[in-house]
């Protein structure tokens, strides 16, 4: 039986909204957690939450604002780390969510920061390029006063890049009175950024398939892979595997889903999705199919690399593959987890799938630090053998107990947060 939970004055109640599943995933994980579980409260319960106004100018000199969030959900074990997104659906709900996974995702791959995450209510598709500029600057303003190299460190996430970044860490450098490269990660390499940043994120995807693939006696070579979400993780997860031979049959973005039995060129459809927005009109592609079929489609591994709640009970049971990789974050729900594990089908959760991104931010921080930046070919080789120990020591978890990927990558990151939070004690 689910536990009910008391949900924060500040949320609407709602069945299934993202932080009611994060919270379910913490009531899964307690029985395991020993006389830690005393602590367990302090995972359920954000930090500190920041709610921004940001007003700007827009082109035409009207007037226009838009919903800011921070949220900080726990730094027992070192700064806040978390993306900022820009979604016209971002709610204060998922922000809290997201940002609770950060705690998790960090812990479970022993990276040095709490979990923290930030957003803006806007679909940056309507503004300009100089509008998107003066509104990601004042939201940098409006929280400047909790983030901070020391305090809490923003990073890319849904519709934020490189750019995005560099304008955060001006604006906050000029409010500082003098440069701050590691207020942020996921930056240019001209401000500090970090060779092998951009592609971490499916480059971690891949490296956990590759991890789970060996564990269930899966070839890579002739495996076939779908694909929901072709950006910087999607797109960049499906050209790994493509290049280690494996057929990427399906792939489907906002635009629609479109599929081809012998394996789709992904070089091709990169460059076709960096002119065009979408995979619409791919001329390398045998059909085009309705949304719905997407889950469906006969293949090996499956990599939702999209947004949060895709793999609901409604489609689970239609899923085909063997392996399904966690691009996004909290793309599954509790109860589709329990009918993919009644099935059979594997679940790398998103806290060690999608890491990799996570992890070459910090590296890009510590480069920041010191000033001394490493090869590509260094960072990637650090990357991977992060991944596969934090993958083997939560593969070991799930078999001792007897419990899905997910629940084991909950246990070794909560008993890793809550000893700190444990040593550390209440102050006052």
């Amino acid at each position: 039986m689910t536990r009910q939970h008391d949900i924060p004055s500040y949320l609407v109640p709602k069945e299934n909204n993202p932080w009611s599943v994060y919270l379910e995933q913490i009531d899964r994980v307690t029985p395991h957690l020993g006389a830690l579980a005393r602590w367990v409260e302090t995972l359920k319960r954000p930090k500190r939450i920041l709610i921004v106004d940001v007003p700007i100018e827009r082109d035409d000199g009207s007037i226009a604002h838009f919903e800011g969030y921070r949220v900080q959900h726990n730094m027992s074990r070192g700064p806040g780390k978390g993306g900022v997104r820009f979604h016209q659906d971002v709610t204060l709900s998922e922000v809290m969510a997201l940002s609770a996974w950060m705690t998790v995702k960090n812990a479970a791959v022993n990276v040095p920061y709490g979990g923290a995450k930030g957003g803006i209510r806007v679909d940056p598709r309507t503004l300009s390029q100089g509008e998107l500029q003066r509104m990601t600057r004042r939201y940098t303003s409006e929280i400047g006063i909790i983030i901070g190299p020391n305090k809490d460190i923003p990073a890319p996430d849904v519709n934020t890049n490189e750019q995005t970044m560099a304008w955060m860490m001006d604006t906050y450098s000029m409010n500082q009175g003098s440069t701050a490269t590691g207020v942020v990660t996921g930056k240019p390499i001209s401000l500090g950024g970090s060779l092998g940043r951009r592609d971490a994120t499916g480059r971690g995807v891949y490296v956990a398939g590759c991890e789970a693939a060996l564990k269930c006696g899966m070839q890579i070579e002739g495996a076939r892979v779908a694909v929901q979400g072709f950006g910087n993780v999607g797109g960049i997860a499906a050209r790994l595997f493509s290049e280690a031979g494996a057929l990427v049959v399906a792939v489907q973005d906002h635009g629609g889903t479109i599929v081809h039995d012998g394996g789709l060129d992904v070089e091709a459809l990169l460059a076709h999705v960096a002119q065009t927005g979408s995979v619409v009109g791919f001329a390398g592609a045998e059909d085009s199919i309705a949304p719905e079929r997407f889950w469906n489609v006969d293949c090996d591994i499956l990599i939702p690399a999209a947004l949060e709640q895709q793999i609901t009970r409604e489609n689970a049971a239609q899923i085909r593959a063997r392996i399904i990789l966690e691009g996004a974050n909290g793309p599954t729900t509790p109860e589709a987890d329990d009918i993919l594990r009644e099935n059979g089908v594997l679940v790398v959760p998103d806290v060690i799938a999608n890491a990799g991104g996570v992890t070459v931010s910090y590296f890009e921080w510590v480069q920041d630090f010191s000033s001394f930046f490493w090869s590509e070919e260094d960072i990637n080789a650090r990357l991977t053998r992060i991944m596969r120990d934090a993958f083997a020591a939560i593969w070991q978890v799930a078999q001792d107990k007897d419990v899905s990927l997910r629940t084991a990558a909950f246990v070794v990151a909560c008993t890793r947060v809550l000893q700190a939070r444990e040593v550390r004690g209440l102050y006052p």
